[in-house]
Parts: C-alpha cells; sequence; structure tokens
C-alpha cells in the first residue's frame, strides 16, 4: 500500500469513521451503514476502498438468509501514525493531502458538535523546540493513540462511553 492510495482511502469523513467503528469490533456493511446512518449501499463502497487501501481485512464471512456477510475489521492501532507520518512527510500528492486534511477537518466538526462535557483536553502549538523533545512528544501522543485502540470495544457496549481523539503532528518548513 503506497502512501497515496492510504490518503485516498482516508480522504472522506465516512471511511474515517468506519477505521474508528472498526477498530472496536468486526461489522458488515449493513451493520456499519446502521450504525453511521448511511445506507447499506454507501457502506460496502468505503469498506471496499479501505480494503483495495489494506487499512481494514474481511476477519468472518456469514451466511444470511441465502447470502455472504463479509465482516471488516480495523486491527492495526499503529496504523494512524503510519497514516500520519505519510502525510507529514510529503507522501502523495498535494491533491489528496488536501483532501484528507479537509476530511478530517469535517470529521472534526461533526465530533465538535457531539462533544458533552468531562474531562476533555484541548490544545494547539506551533513552537521551536528540541528535536529529542519532538520525538518524545510524538511518541506520548503515539502511545496514547495506541492505548485508545486497543482497549475500543464495540459501539454502543455498556459502560463505555464515545470519546473523540484528533491528532496532527507534524514538523514545519523553517520560514
Amino acid at each position: 500500500m503506497s502512501s497515496l492510495d492510504v490518503l485516498r482511502a482516508t480522504a472522506h469523513p465516512v471511511r474515517l469513521r468506519l477505521l474508528s467503528l472498526l477498530t472496536g469490533a468486526a461489522m458488515s456493511a449493513a451493520e456499519a451503514g446502521r450504525e453511521l446512518r448511511v445506507s447499506q449501499a454507501a457502506a460496502s463502497y468505503h469498506l471496499r476502498v479501505l480494503e483495495r487501501a489494506g487499512l481494514i481485512r474481511v476477519v468472518e464471512v456469514v451466511r444470511l438468509r441465502g447470502g455472504e456477510a463479509k465482516r471488516y475489521r480495523h486491527e492495526s492501532s499503529a496504523e494512524p501514525f503510519r497514516l500520519a507520518e505519510s502525510i507529514a512527510s510529503g507522501g502523495g500528492a498535494s491533491e489528496e493531502r488536501s483532501e484528507y486534511v479537509e476530511a478530517v477537518i469535517d470529521e472534526l466538526r461533526r465530533r465538535s458538535a457531539l462533544r458533552v462535557e468531562g474531562a476533555h483536553l484541548t490544545t494547539d502549538a506551533e513552537l521551536w523546540v528540541d528535536p529529542a523533545v519532538w520525538r518524545r512528544v510524538v511518541a506520548a501522543v503515539g502511545a496514547a493513540s495506541a492505548l485508545l485502540h486497543d482497549e475500543a470495544r464495540p459501539a454502543r457496549t455498556p459502560g463505555t462511553a464515545p470519546v473523540s481523539m484528533t491528532a496532527a503532528l507534524f514538523p514545519l518548513r523553517r520560514p
């Protein structure tokens, strides 16, 4: 899978949501469509795009009413950081990077509208730091994301709460 394939596959808000949803549980297109409130056909299309890019895989095929339903799963907690590294390092075409950023912005707007009171952190920084400090920060955020992905449960599991984490860490060109 190339950086460009990953950029193209993730440059849509529904596909970003599917990756998150499929981290907690394997789901069919019908199940994912119901959870995301999109048609089964739309969910199926977006799942195929993610599968072709190698971001999800079929983990089960179940028989339903004389047909088969594929259940997909996103299993790699490290995947978002490979994606971020490919984007930050200039992987892929400029247009695809812009589409990815726009998809993330759209998804952040959607999630922000669902925000409730509780433990949260909002931060922003454009700073000059020692490269060793930068590597520690990237590792710490990576560890936090990996923890969330490792502990993800199926949507609406009793005793769980929906949460959101969006991070974009990247070095800048010198002005």
